[in-house]
């Protein structure tokens, strides 16, 4: 790997000189979603724990609602959030606003594991429980912004898919760490010892995981590409304001391909284990085996679909599973209705899918923005589309089956993601291997340096 700059760009970049240093990067990029997902997973799985600790025991039922409530307020809260971290990192750099969120979201779920329950403080645990979450989904908007620009301008650019897709492959191993973790509290632990402390294990478990990425995070370099903005006097006043101003397609582009992503995400990781337990009739080990399977084989898909679009670019490796998507999405939930074997292949075949999404939309995204407003575009769309379409996939479907009487419904939810994610990929162009710092990035149009190989 070398490097090579133009000779008006002088020494504005630097390469990643080993792989080591690429190792680095992508550890700095991929530990935070891990964190951000191993805290999901974790407050997900013991949702009816937690409803016992901190509501009211007169109404289980009550309680289990307040949690999801809880829950589904951290994801509100996102969009807030990507709109200080996004821009935020824009203006002081990536490495910045890296630290400054893990820091800040793994102290407040180390404060949940901590915090004394409704025995103790009263109507103060729940209350004090809800702003914890709230500060939780408040940094976590500016994680994906941050960590995406990051790897992308890290990157080496014809490996830049490849690097960018470990992002997506920490979520899946925060996703499993989460509940392999509980699998273990489940089946170790007493139901009164699960409610006594050991609920509180996993979100111990990650203040230190966050520490670790906070010193990861802290001791690398920040992107060639941000440190260009700086040498040469270009880092934008007003992000926002430039980014709407100026880049209000590609926002609408990013989100089209991040609503593809979100959709099949939810749907098939966590959604699809309710649909086969309360439609299906299989059993809970059944379910969660195969939503396990669906994780671990993304692990190695993620990555080498983001590999294949470095050879072969975006557009066929998206377009494709766009199209994909929106031709087998009803066919699957029809194949499940005949039994495990169906249900295992059709949720196997929606799994290559969504890892071919996975590898391909973050990069794609990073490389539609100017350098300028990288992180605060890709951090208002994906945070916006999650708060939309992610969070409500559950709850959406389990009233639309109530209200029309079809355990099709999933099928035809997933075509029209599919639909809107075909939409943006058809309006852009091929970017796979093309430079991300831009002559219009740069102060009086100064030549952007050739990024490294």
């Amino acid at each position: 790997m070398t490097t090579r700059n133009t000779p008006a760009a002088g020494d504005l970049t630097e390469a990643l000189a080993d792989p080591a240093s690429l190792r680095r990067s992508v550890a700095a990029g991929a530990v935070g979603v891990f964190v951000h997902w191993f805290d999901w997973a974790a407050y997900a799985y013991l949702a009816s724990t937690i409803a016992d600790v901190f509501f009211p025991d007169e109404n289980s039922t009550a309680g289990l609602l307040a949690v999801f409530g809880v829950f589904a307020v951290s994801f509100g809260i996102r969009p807030v959030g990507a709109l200080v971290f996004g821009p935020l990192g824009d203006r002081i750099g990536r490495k910045r606003t890296l630290s400054l969120v893990i820091f800040v979201m793994s102290g407040a779920t180390l404060a949940i594991g901590l915090l004394p329950g409704y025995a103790t403080l009263g109507i103060f645990a729940p209350l004090l429980l809800v702003l914890l979450r709230l500060v939780q989904g408040f940094a976590a908007g500016g994680e994906f912004g941050s960590a995406a620009s990051f790897l992308a301008e890290h990157a080496p650019r014809r490996r830049r898919g490849f690097g960018v897709s470990w992002l997506e492959v920490g979520s899946l191993l925060g996703f499993l760490a989460g509940s392999f973790v509980f699998f273990l509290l489940s089946t170790g632990l007493s139901p009164d010892q699960l409610a006594s402390w050991g609920w509180r294990i996993p979100f111990l478990i990650a203040a230190p995981l966050g520490v670790i990425g906070f010193v990861i995070r802290t001791k690398i370099e920040d992107t060639p590409e941000y440190r260009a903005l700086e040498a040469t006097g270009s880092i934008p006043r007003s992000p926002v304001r430039e980014l709407f101003r100026h880049n209000k397609k590609q926002l609408l582009q990013a989100a089209g391909l991040m609503t593809m992503m979100h959709v099949p995400f939810y749907a098939v990781l966590t959604y699809l284990v309710t649909y086969e337990t309360d439609h299906l009739g299989h059993s809970a080990g059944n379910a969660a085996l195969l939503s396990t399977v669906i994780s671990l084989a993304g692990l190695l898909l993620v990555p080498a679909f983001g590999r294949l679009s470095d050879r072969v670019g975006r557009r066929p490796v998206l377009i494709g599973a766009g199209i994909a998507l929106f031709v087998l999405a009803t066919p699957a939930f029809l194949l499940m209705r005949t039994g495990l074997a169906g249900t295992w292949i059709a949720g196997l075949g929606l799994g290559v899918i969504l890892a071919a999404i996975l590898g391909t939309y973050a990069v794609w995204s990073a490389e539609i923005f100017p350098t300028r407003t990288r992180q605060g575009g890709l951090s208002i769309a994906y945070n916006l589309t999650a708060a939309l379409f992610a969070g409500t996939v559950p709850y959406l479907m389990t009233v639309l089956i109530s209200a029309t009487g079809s355990t099709l419904v999933p099928g035809p939810y997933l075509m029209a993601a599919a639909v809107l994610g075909l939409v943006a990929a058809f309006s852009l162009r091929e970017t796979a291997g093309a430079p991300l710092l831009r002559a219009e990035d740069l102060r009086d149009g100064a030549r952007a340096p050739v990024h490294h190989e």
